[in-house]
């Protein structure tokens, strides 16, 4: 895209779907948005429009116009799959528990319509541009607790490897469980030793077929 998006085009782009990335807008600022590769029209009906990679890359981009000043904000309501080692220990509430729900199933609608085959069991396009966060959302989907405020977990972390994040537990059969529940939700791993170290590790990719 030559020039950034027009206001109002931003805030169509900010207020997509955070997992899904579906769109809702008028048919001429959803047009422009395809014309300038930030979004794409689904083939299929009801023909939903759907953020691109750099469509993503944009809404994770606060941008302020110089004339206003940037809003507070205290809570985005946005839902982020927690990578393990933040600060504060992780929430396991029923509030947190619902979202991550809503949020897997969210994914899995997102591979249903722009997979080519339909197909729920494989990573899709959204998941290969946000590696870390769509591998931390299967893992927590499935149960996991990630690692934070002194707690033990699962760790998710990003590799040089294209389309490859590192996984780290605290034992290896929490490790093993890790592997487990990215297998079923589509992805490959392979386990590996850090030379220096020797702790163990995955590495997982999303499967292609």
């Amino acid at each position: 895209m030559s020039r950034p998006p027009t206001a109002a085009q931003r805030r169509v782009i900010d207020a997509a779907d955070p997992v899904t990335g579906r769109l809702r807008g008028t048919p001429a600022q959803l047009a422009a948005l395809v014309k300038h590769g930030l979004a794409f029209r689904h083939p299929r009906p009801p023909h939903d429009h759907f953020l691109t990679p750099a469509g993503h890359r944009i809404r994770e981009t606060p941008v302020t116009a110089p004339s206003e000043p940037a809003p507070a904000q205290p809570s985005t309501g946005v839902f982020t799959a927690r990578a393990g080692g933040e600060e504060e220990p992780p929430d396991t509430g029923p509030g947190r528990a619902r979202e991550v729900h809503s949020a897997w199933q969210g994914l899995l609608e997102l591979r249903r319509m722009t997979n080519p085959d339909g197909a729920t069991g494989r990573p899709c396009g959204w998941e290969r541009a946000h590696l870390v966060q769509a591998a931390a959302l299967a893992l927590e989907a499935a149960g996991h607790r990630p690692a934070g405020g002194g707690q033990e977990g699962y760790r998710v972390r990003a590799t040089p490897q294209p389309e490859a994040v590192a996984v780290r537990a605290e034992d290896p059969s929490a490790l093993s469980a890790c592997a487990a529940a990215l297998e079923r939700a589509g992805w490959q791993t392979g386990e590996y030793t850090e030379p220096r170290t020797r702790a163990r590790y995955l590495l997982a990719s999303p499967r292609r077929v």
